[in-house]
């Protein structure tokens, strides 16, 4: 079964996100580790976080991918930006170590006409300074679509960056359908085209996560506008062979499609699972048990 989940608010605190998870549907989900367009964070509950450690594990749900706030940039080019985002996400993971064995999804920022070289540098060189030995959370790069100075709308920058960071295993990266297509990656017509592309440049060990999402863009737009399961230039048919691919259909998959309200998800959700061809794995089995 495809782990497949939303994003889903924090604001009611751990472990009623994993209730509202569960009753969606959902057997993963992401959450921002603070305001994702503002810089407040709320004390550190622990208990609630236990809590919610123990109902995943009764529920069979994860992993999980907290996201960073949208208004971190490590290659901004001004100083005070910089040490902001530096310091806030050093304190996202510490905090993260109360839900161990999750993921951190980031956007790895815009070098606002400073050049992507000189962006990777710095991203690199921050991310080596908040990540710490013996730690559970593993960081992800998010493929963007390259709107503006975005640093991260190709494989080869994402590499590049991955190569100067010091803690090698607990480094990845997280797909966003709608952003690797908007960036140019032909991943309607050619899927496994792109993930082979994806494993000869980074290396399919690093892909943990997707962000499934729909485009209102056509390919290589370089907008980034997600748009609803099946109604945009992606087209149903591409998320059928996303649930089944085998190079992702055991990473968690998080819908950031627009919805008017949270529960809305649910039906989406349902709509991702039917997607999911199980007549393959019923076959597999029964010659397993020498049925056939």
């Amino acid at each position: 079964m495809i782990r497949i989940g939303c994003h889903l608010s924090s604001s009611g605190g751990y472990l009623a996100m994993g209730k509202e998870a569960k009753s969606l549907g959902a057997n993963t989900f992401a959450f921002f580790t603070r305001n994702p367009r503002g810089v407040n964070v709320k004390p550190m509950d622990v208990e609630d976080a236990n809590a919610l450690c123990a109902f995943l594990k009764g529920n069979d749900i994860g992993p999980l991918v907290a996201h960073a706030p949208y208004t971190y940039n490590l290659c901004s080019d001004k100083e005070h930006n910089r040490v902001f985002a530096r310091n806030s996400m050093a304190e996202d993971l510490q905090r993260l170590e109360y839900l161990p064995g999750n993921f951190y999804n980031f956007h790895p920022g815009s070098h606002m006409k400073q050049g992507s070289e000189a962006a990777i540098e710095m991203i690199a060189s921050a991310l080596n300074e908040v990540m710490f030995e013996g730690m559970h959370t593993t960081v992800l790069l998010e493929t963007m679509a390259g709107k503006g100075t975005e640093v991260g709308r190709s494989f080869e920058e994402l590499k590049a960056i991955i190569d100067r960071v010091n803690f090698q295993d607990k480094i990845g990266v997280c797909l966003d359908t709608c952003h690797v297509s908007d960036a140019g990656y032909d991943i309607k017509n050619d899927l496994t085209g792109v993930l082979e592309h994806f494993d000869a440049v980074i290396g399919l060990d690093r892909l943990k996560a997707l962000h499934v999402n729909d485009s209102k863009n056509p390919l290589g737009a370089h907008k980034d506008r997600h748009e609803k399961i099946g109604e945009g230039t992606l087209g149903l048919e591409t998320f059928r062979q996303v649930v089944n691919h085998p190079y992702l259909k055991t990473l968690p998959m998080i819908l950031e499609t627009p919805q008017e309200e949270t529960k809305d998800y649910a039906k989406e959700i349902a709509l991702m699972r039917s997607l999911e061809e199980t007549k393959g794995e019923e076959i597999h089995e029964n010659r397993d048990g020498k049925d056939q």
